[in-house]
């Protein structure tokens, strides 16, 4: 065997779409290792279920975890069951609420299933973060802190940040990146993979185990995917993401309300092809050979084939076309029943109407929205927000927010 060749190709699979290697040379030498002892490395990546759903987002460091699967590793994902308690600090401008631990078990229970979609989780080892960091005592916890110094937690920008700025700072968030670098220490890993927001944790593991007289891990960082705004790091909580469970034409619609500008990085990411096709892509683009909606729309078609299966693909872009390009309804509109029993005689005021379908929280937001030209009724602009209609002509009408919600209202 050509164990030179070998590595070559880990290597060059590995580093596809990383930011940094820390160490590479190091990296490379466990990598020649393990090919010749045939001893898999054990690679590992977290991930906190602080909220029921993964997205897209979490989809590039699991595509990271599939390489290293796809190379003969061990790969190990950890549910962090016991970290998501305090959750994760990094990049966080003020202390998250803590959650219950009946909250993290609820998120937890999806994670795995949506993790298979990437991952082969028959093969990879699943654990909870919990098996290890509950058992721990406070002399435990006590033994670990001293391994670390203030100063070197307080290089973490966040901190630092929130501290200058006033802004509160639990003492308890000093300990995540401690309980995290101690998942590498039960493991044994080799490797820890994460976000580029994440280098400070994953170096306190190669830290912590060099401390405590085991070999330390490498890290690798890979960039993080902004969300549908083109602007901040996708996230649930500020509602630009991506779900690995939105539906076809779900995925398909939010992918193609992209910023142009972004949808490079999205193809490199997210999309599955290789280098060479998105390169090509991208140089059709910029030659005026290819329309950027074009474009994105194949971005979207490969996204979702790979979560639905080209199929259902092909559907949500007939879907996607039929809507936005043809400005036709969509071939299933969800039904709003009004009520007439207390009705007979008066007239529906539009701002109602739209809190009713839940188009508005309230009536503020919904005369927002007519002012902002945000609404139509069978395809006709609403400009008066005082506008009242007869029950009797709402049956069977499509009310429309903005360019993707629908609902038709019919009587009970």
């Amino acid at each position: 065997m050509d164990v030179e060749r070998v590595v070559n190709e880990q290597m060059e699979l590995i580093s596809m779409g990383t930011v940094e290697i820390i160490p590479l040379d190091e990296l490379r030498e466990k990598i020649r290792r393990s090919v010749e002892t045939s001893k898999p490395l054990t690679v590992k990546l977290g991930v906190d279920p602080t909220r029921p759903d993964l997205h897209l987002g979490h989809s590039v460091p699991l595509t990271k975890l599939r390489h290293f699967q796809q190379l003969g590793h061990q790969v190990v994902l950890i549910i962090g069951d016991f970290t998501a308690l305090i959750g994760d600090p990094s990049e966080q401008d003020e202390t998250r609420p803590v959650l219950t631990p009946e909250d993290v078990e609820r998120n937890a229970r999806t994670y795995v299933e949506q993790a298979s979609k990437i991952i082969d989780t028959k093969t990879a080892r699943i654990v909870r973060n919990s098996e290890w960091l509950a058992p721990l005592s406070f002399g435990d916890v006590i033994e670990l802190a001293s391994k670390f110094t203030v100063a070197r937690i307080m290089e973490r920008d966040d901190f630092s940040r929130r501290l200058k700025e006033n802004k509160p700072l639990g003492l308890h968030e000093f300990l995540y990146p401690l309980m995290q670098a101690y998942d590498s220490v039960a493991l044994d890993a080799d490797v820890e993979i994460g976000g580029t927001d994440q280098k400070f944790n994953l170096l306190a593991g190669r830290n912590l185990q060099r401390s405590l007289g085991k070999s330390p891990q490498c890290i690798i960082t890979l960039p993080l995917l902004v969300g549908t705004d083109g602007v901040q790091k996708m996230s649930k909580s500020l509602f630009n993401d991506i779900g690995l469970t939105d539906s076809p034409d779900e995925m398909f619609g939010k992918v193609m309300s992209i910023p142009d500008e972004v949808m490079w990085d999205y193809y490199a990411l997210v999309s599955g092809l290789s280098p060479r096709e998105i390169e090509d892509i991208k140089s059709g683009v910029e030659d005026g050979e290819i329309n950027p909606r074009d474009a994105k729309e194949r971005l979207a078609i490969e996204i979702v084939t790979r979560y639905h299966g080209e199929k259902e693909a092909r559907a949500a872009a007939s879907e996607f076309k039929r809507i936005f390009r043809e400005r036709k309804i969509p071939s299933e509109v969800p039904v709003y029943y009004l009520d007439l029993g207390d009705r007979q005689g008066r007239r529906v005021w539009i701002v109602d109407l739209l809190v009713r379908v839940n188009f508005a929280a309230t009536r503020s937001e919904a005369r927002r929205l007519i002012a902002e030209g945000g609404i139509s009724v069978d395809g006709e602009l609403v400009e008066d927000v005082n506008m009242e209609i007869d029950p009797e002509e709402l049956k069977g009408k499509i009310i429309q927010k903005g360019r993707r919600k629908f609902v038709k209202v019919e009587h009970k």
